[in-house]
């Protein structure tokens, strides 16, 4: 197998955006006593002296900087130039529930797929349907829907969809699995191969 060239190490760019409870730097060039780490509060907004309350949900780190110079303008702060990083991130997250070791909600990054949540929650328990793996996201204002089949992404018959912030991803149990261990732990042992009717 060849090496992967250089574009194939970056995955492709996804905006991260600022939510509440986010830690944010700011950094005021020229102004040290501006500098700053800061937490977005619950509604998203960030608070700086000169610069007053600023909305910073939803906006990238790029677009909250021009907000914030732009604010400074306009209380008499000449040509300011403000650099703002996302120190810690946790409204960028994805939830996983259902049969995987770890459920719970991990971070989204720029390579985040279905494959690598689930990797992160430690992989599906004994009983996952590996057919049975939905993904919800809100568009707009619809909520949508994907069923997906992790044993057919494993086998390469189709990609591994990328997942983004806010999805929740169930991965289905199978209780006739479950039903015939409880029922084979419960039973002596036997002989002859154990068949179980399963409804």
């Amino acid at each position: 197998m060849p090496p992967p060239n250089r574009s194939d190490l970056v995955a492709a760019d996804r905006p991260a955006l600022i939510g509440p409870l986010d830690t944010i730097e700011v950094s005021v060039f020229g102004i040290p006593d501006l500098d700053r780490e800061m937490q977005v509060d619950a509604s998203g907004r960030i608070a700086m002296p000169l610069a007053g309350a600023i909305d910073a949900r939803g906006k990238t780190a790029e677009e909250l900087a021009a907000a914030i110079e732009t604010s400074l303008k306009a209380h008499y702060v000449r040509d300011p130039k403000v650099t703002v990083n996302i120190k810690s991130s946790v409204s960028q997250v994805v939830t996983i529930d259902g049969s995987v070791v770890e459920p719970g909600l991990y971070p989204v990054t720029n390579q985040m797929t279905l494959m690598r949540v689930v990797a992160s929650a430690k992989g599906l328990t004994e009983f996952a349907r590996q057919n049975d793996v939905v993904i919800l996201r809100t568009v707009g204002d619809k909520r949508m829907a994907g069923l997906y089949d992790i044993s057919a992404i494993r086998r390469g018959a189709y990609d591994d969809p990328p997942v983004y912030a806010n999805d929740v991803i169930i991965v289905g149990d199978s209780p006739q699995r479950r039903l015939f261990r409880d029922f084979v732990s419960l039973s002596p042992v036997l002989a002859a191969p154990l068949i179980a009717v399963l409804q």
